[in-house]
């Protein structure tokens, strides 16, 4: 695994002293993945690491409208140019059209019914439409930043891949959040059982652990995508639990 080659001219920046979240491009991400970015000030996308076909950068479990534990995967065919050690962002889609109108036939069936469906599918068209650049990346991250988006969300959004960092799975990300000027990293409840707190000490960044309850909407929230909660729900409904819960971690929202 390689990291990311120092750049002669870095993206905009947000301002010094936010909370920063990064997360590989999830497809329709499950609700406790959407909640931390939500937490956020910002999110880098995590694009310049290796595709893992057992992830969630190309699929999603979709709940049944009305039975959520009757689920089913929604997977976009992706193809790896380089085999294993393919990077998320060189990840291409097999046959994109066909993808596309696999994905949306799968979003009708499980969620058409739904009163909360005409906003969703606003939201889901333009998803559809980043299927035209042949990339599974470009279509996971456009339909975690539109989720995004729906909840109110106002956040800002940088890629990996435009920043400086070091190889080792903790040292990219203290070096990931220093470099956009982080006062702390939110961790989720998987990075916590792998993170070195060390590389963020050094450069006197704080990590948050952020821990869903298992309760409530969050019952099924690891397993099932946020699409179940915001059609069973509303986006009201659901942005009205993510920012409870991130103000219950102490975590002031970049939300409307």
């Amino acid at each position: 695994m390689t990291a990311s080659p120092a750049v002669s001219s870095l993206p905009d920046l947000p301002e010094p002293g936010g909370l920063c979240a990064i997360h590989q491009p999830n497809l329709f991400p499950r609700l406790t993945t959407l909640a931390k970015l939500f937490a956020a000030d910002y999110w880098i996308v995590l694009d310049d690491v290796q595709f893992t076909r057992r992830d969630y950068q190309h699929r999603a479990r979709l709940g049944a409208l009305d039975e959520p534990d009757r689920r089913q995967w929604l997977t976009i065919p992706t193809c790896l140019p380089h085999g294993r050690s393919t990077l998320i962002r060189d990840a291409l889609i097999d046959d994109p059209d066909r993808a596309r109108r696999k994905t949306a036939g799968m979003l009708r069936q499980h969620y058409g019914a739904s009163p909360h469906w005409p906003a969703l599918a606003l939201v889901l068209d333009q998803v559809l439409d980043t299927f035209d650049t042949g990339r599974t990346a470009a279509v996971a991250a456009a339909s975690t930043r539109l989720l995004l988006d729906l909840l109110g969300w106002q956040g800002q959004i940088l890629t990996s891949s435009d920043l400086p960092s070091r190889p080792g799975r903790s040292q990219r990300l203290a070096d990931l959040s220093a470099v956009t000027g982080a006062r702390a990293y939110v961790c989720g409840t998987g990075g916590m059982t792998y993170l070195d707190p060390a590389p963020f000490a050094a450069k006197g960044i704080d990590v948050l652990p952020f821990q869903p309850p298992t309760t409530n909407i969050w019952s099924s929230s690891r397993r099932l995508s946020a699409l179940w909660a915001m059609a069973a729900l509303g986006p009201q409904d659901v942005a009205a639990f993510t920012q409870r819960l991130a103000v219950d971690h102490g975590l002031p929202v970049a939300a409307a």
